[in-house]
C-alpha cells in the first residue's frame, strides 16, 4: 500500500508530498525525484543491543523494506549514528538504485565509506557554509548539536541538518540536535516551508545523546517562522520516545502550524498555510 501510494503520485504536481517512515526518517517526492532524509529501516539496532543493559525494544514495525525502494534519487545522513546512518538500510538501498547519490557531513566521509563498505569517493560531502545542488535538490549545511556542535581537527561539523530548496519549497531536516546558540539566525533566512524536527529530548539517564523536547521544537518552529513543522524521533524505541500529543497541545497552544505523522503516514504541500 505505500509503495503504491508514493509510486502513484503525480509528477507533474506543483506541490511536494512527504512520508514519515519512523525515527528521523522521511521520504520526499517532488515532481518525479525522489529524496530519502537519513532512513532507518531495519532492526540492526534491536540485534545489537538486545543482551545488553540498554536493549532497544522497537515501539512499531518497519514501514516498508529499503529493497524495495528502487526510485530513490539522493538518500542523507546527518550523522554516523546508526538510526541515522545503517548499513541494513543503505546497503539494499545502493543495491537497488544504481545511479543513487548520497549526502553526508564530509567529515564523516572515512567512517561512511567504511560502515557502507564503498569507494571512499562515492559520497557527497558537505559543510556548513556551503551549499551542493544534486539533481532537483540544492542542499545547504547547517551545523547540529548533539550535544555540542562537534567539529573535526579540520574545522568540519560530524553532525549536521540540512536545508533543501527544490522548485519553490524549502524544507529543514535538523538530524539529532539540541537548540544551540544561533541556529534560529541560521535558518530564519531560509524561509522554511516545513521543519522535520525531533522531539525526544535529552535524559542524561538515557545514555544517549539528545534532542530538542516538544516545547523547544514548537519554539523553534516559531522562532524561525516555519510554515508547518512535523516531529520526528518518537515511537522508535521504548527508551527514547516522547508523547507526540503532548507537542501537538503545546504547538496548539502557541500557534504554531503542525501535522504528528504515524508510521508510513503521507501529508502533502498543498495543505501548507501560504
Amino acid at each position: 500500500m505505500l509503495l503504491d501510494n508514493i509510486r502513484g503520485k503525480n509528477p507533474d504536481s506543483k506541490h511536494f508530498d512527504v512520508w514519515w517512515l519512523g525515527q528521523s526518517g522521511f521520504l520526499i517526492h517532488w515532481q518525479g525525484h525522489h529524496l530519502l532524509l537519513d532512513p532507518y529501516l531495519s532492526d540492526s539496532l534491536t540485534m545489537k543491543y538486545a543482551e545488553t543493559d540498554k536493549p532497544h525494544i522497537r515501539m512499531t514495525e518497519l514501514v516498508v523494506d529499503p529493497a524495495k525502494l528502487d526510485f530513490i534519487d539522493v538518500v542523507t545522513s546527518s550523522h554516523n549514528h546508526t538510526d541515522h546512518l545503517d548499513a541494513e538500510t543503505l546497503k539494499p538501498l545502493l543495491d537497488v538504485n544504481r545511479d543513487l547519490k548520497m549526502i553526508i557531513p564530509e567529515a564523516n566521509r572515512s567512517f561512511v565509506a567504511q560502515r557502507l563498505d564503498c569507494d571512499i569517493d562515492f559520497p557527497l560531502g558537505l559543510n556548513d557554509d556551503q551549499q551542493l545542488r544534486v539533481g532537483a535538490f540544492t542542499f545547504h549545511g547547517i551545523p547540529a548539536a548533539h550535544n555540542e556542535v562537534a567539529r573535526d581537527s579540520l574545522g568540519r561539523c560530524l553532525y549536521m541538518g540540512y536545508v533543501v530548496t527544490f522548485g519553490p519549497w524549502t524544507i529543514y531536516h535538523s538530524g539529532d540536535t539540541l537548540w544551540f546558540d544561533g541556529l534560529e539566525n541560521l535558518l530564519e533566512p531560509f524561509q522554511i516551508d516545513m521543519a522535520f524536527l525531533p522531539i525526544n529530548g535529552n535524559k542524561p539517564e538515557r545514555r544517549v545523546a539528545g534532542n530538542l523536547d516538544c516545547t523547544e521544537a514548537v519554539q523553534l518552529g516559531l522562532q524561525i517562522k516555519a510554515k508547518l513543522v512535523i516531529p520526528c524521533h518518537y515511537d522508535m524505541f521504548t527508551f527514547n520516545t516522547a508523547d507526540p500529543d503532548e507537542f501537538a497541545r503545546i504547538a496548539s497552544d502557541l500557534g504554531q502550524p503542525f501535522k504528528v505523522l504515524r508510521g508510513g503516514e503521507s501529508w502533502c504541500s498543498e495543505a501548507l498555510v501560504s
